[in-house]
């Protein structure tokens, strides 16, 4: 195969509903075209409109951020947060209980989700001591890195 024909192949495989293309010829010449997939990240809106936060990022310090409730009072309190990319569970399995709950007390070393990346189950623990006062992200919901999942007080 030469460059022009990948070329029309590449152009028939974006036209096409297709996300998958391979093709070997007589030669031994194997091309395996794929396209890429957008991802969609859903931001759930918050369950108390009436506490709705406005993330500010510090210029000097881009990475620290200042949250702000809509009367202007910061929010105390730690973030637990996503350690990798995946599904938030709340729950060991389907019909089980959560693992917390708005108000249950945690310990550094308690479990309080599963992130399930790449069909691998990763307990995360709270790492902090303190009481839960918001769950942060839908159960089976994506989250990214850094993505905060509970505030602990």
């Amino acid at each position: 195969m030469n460059i022009d024909q990948i070329k029309e192949l590449i152009g028939i495989l974006e036209e096409s509903k297709l996300q998958k293309l391979t093709l070997k010829d007589e030669k031994g010449c194997e091309i395996h075209l794929e396209k890429a997939i957008a991802t969609i990240v859903h931001h759930p809106l918050p369950a108390h409109p009436q506490h709705v936060s406005i993330p500010e990022v510090n210029q000097a310090h881009p990475a620290t951020h200042v949250v702000q409730t809509a009367k202007h009072q910061e929010v105390m309190g730690h973030y637990i947060t996503s350690p990798m990319v995946g599904t938030f569970y709340l729950t060991p399995s389907p019909g089980d209980p959560p693992f917390v709950k708005v108000g249950d007390v945690v310990t550094e070393d308690a479990v309080v989700c599963i992130i399930e990346a790449m069909k691998v189950m990763n307990e995360i623990k709270a790492g902090v001591k303190g009481r839960v006062v918001e769950i942060c992200v839908d159960n089976a919901h994506a989250v990214e890195f850094g993505t905060k999942l509970f505030r602990v007080e």
